[in-house]
């Protein structure tokens, strides 16, 4: 059988990262895409063009760089595993920021423009694009769409509006997403991860006047931070044949958070 083939978005650092390196060390080939660049608007230091290369640095591995909020550059990116491999199998939206540290009104307009339209409307972006190119493999198909939600889809985090506003988003896309793909072969699934060793976290607890990020271990039952590859082992398992009967769930990866 011909190797799968997944995209991957926010593939340089975190969750996407790992999810990229699993895929590629089980025979996947995989486009990493990721924006490898400072956002103007957060004070944060996003993914790295060098970082994306690491993570590139396997034979099953081609880096692009891309931004999810582009969706002629997310269609590019299709269009290009396409003619790389032959189709497309699975769609991973990995790709998020945060920013926030104050009520909603107070947050700068700029800040919540970058998360709810690399965070939602990216993942809706990256929909649009792969999900006709999953469709596009003859039946019966088995491939799946999904996406990086997140435990503020479901709990309200103060000083976290617009984040909350756009992982709940992404649950529910999901959710639809399952209902309408129906029979088709195709599935739509997610996962929720807790609090998750990545630079997004770190960001969190400077946002929380925190002293880093480990703090914030201590409000999950089993007391420590996840790691990605944690996550990235359930979006990976979600990407199989193994989960052929799962479409529109939203699995925590939370070490008990939602308990």
């Amino acid at each position: 059988m011909s190797p799968r083939v997944a995209l991957v978005t926010g593939a340089a650092r975190g969750i996407g990262a790992a999810t990229t390196r699993l895929l590629a060390e089980q025979g996947w080939r995989v486009l990493a895409v990721d924006l490898a660049a400072d956002d103007p608007a957060l004070p944060y230091a996003m993914g790295t063009a060098a970082e994306l290369s690491t993570v590139a640095d396997h034979p099953n591995v081609i880096a692009l760089i891309a931004d999810v909020r582009d969706r002629r550059a997310l269609t590019a990116a299709v269009a290009e595993a396409e003619d790389r491999w032959g189709g497309l199998d699975a769609a991973i939206a990995a790709a998020g920021v945060i920013a926030g540290g104050r009520p909603l009104w107070e947050v700068p307009e700029d800040q919540e423009d970058a998360v709810l339209d690399t965070d939602l409307r990216g993942v809706v972006n990256l929909a649009r694009a792969a999900i006709p190119a999953l469709l596009r493999r003859p039946a019966p198909r088995s491939g799946r769409f999904l996406a990086v939600a997140s435990a503020a889809a479901t709990r309200g985090l103060p000083m976290l509006a617009a984040y909350c506003a756009a992982k709940a988003g992404v649950a529910g896309l999901v959710r639809a997403l399952g209902a309408e793909l129906g029979d088709s072969g195709v599935t739509a699934n997610a996962v929720s991860p807790g609090s998750t060793d990545t630079p997004i976290l770190a960001e969190s607890a400077r946002l929380y006047d925190l002293p880093e990020a480990a703090a914030f271990a201590s409000q999950q039952p089993m007391a420590r931070l996840l790691d990605p590859a944690e996550v990235a082992a359930v979006l990976v398992f979600l990407a199989g044949a193994e989960s052929s009967g799962m479409t529109g769930s939203v699995v925590p990866v939370d070490g008990g958070l939602a308990l």
